[in-house]
């Protein structure tokens, strides 16, 4: 009798779990056939990327010693985060990030040490245009100050320009105003990985926080009815044996 009614509890936890967490390992398959059939260099966009070109660097070109010295009469407390060198629009400068006297990004021509400006619109849709190895026909140029977790372009440097291409293309290009550099490249490929990858750790805030308490109940939940199945199969084995 008692093993009759281990089974038959056993039967009832394992059926009403299954119908609660039945989507969510729907939506966990889906998402696992997705990430192992699509390449992620598709995801990414690399497909569609311009083959990187040399820095375009002049033997005449302005020490990098001269420009920090300058900086530091300037702003004697200056500190420096990073200093690379970066290829806008067939021009080379240098960039670079500090931390004091205040957090920001400065551009200077690497021939001529002359300051540059954040990007312009029409700026921002040339450098979109020069990534891509063969450019559509521009839809729209959107200007972002802002965005929130579930934006395409979040954690990413602010202000960027959105630059939206038709198809064949169909991809947006995000181009940061003050690096002067692309950041980012999103397809529907990318989307779709994104809503599914939302799904899978089923952070639906910021898609990559693995250590929610959704996930961690529902991983819990998923562990206690795959161990019901197997003691609902044992049991109905030895009862069927009897």
């Amino acid at each position: 009798m008692k093993k009759k009614i281990v089974s038959r509890w056993t039967r009832k936890v394992h059926r009403y779990l299954g119908l609660i967490l039945g989507i969510q390992f729907l939506a966990w398959t889906i998402g696992g056939l997705y990430f192992s059939w699509t390449k992620i260099e598709q995801i990414r966009g690399n497909n569609l990327k311009a083959d990187s070109k040399p820095l375009p660097i002049q033997s005449n070109n302005e020490s990098l010693g001269t420009l920090l010295d300058s900086l530091q009469t300037n702003y004697p407390s200056i500190s420096f985060k990073n200093i690379q060198v970066v290829a806008i629009l067939g021009k080379a400068y240098y960039l670079i990030e500090l931390l004091k006297p205040q957090e920001k990004v400065l551009l200077f021509e690497m021939n001529t040490l002359a300051p540059k400006t954040t990007l312009n619109q029409q700026e921002a849709s040339q450098v979109a245009v020069k990534s891509l190895k063969k450019p559509s026909a521009i839809l729209k140029t959107e200007y972002l100050t802002s965005t929130n977790g579930h934006h395409e372009y979040r954690e990413k440097p602010l202000p960027a320009y959105a630059v939206t291409f038709a198809k064949p293309n169909n991809v947006t290009v995000y181009v940061s105003a003050e690096l002067g550099t692309v950041q980012s490249y999103r397809t529907n490929s990318w989307r779709a990985f994104d809503f599914l990858w939302m799904l899978h750790t089923m952070d639906y805030e910021n898609r990559d926080n693995i250590n929610n308490w959704v996930l961690r109940i529902f991983s819990v939940l998923g562990l206690v009815t795959i161990l019901s199945g197997f003691l609902l199969y044992f049991l109905t084995f030895k009862l069927k044996r009897k």
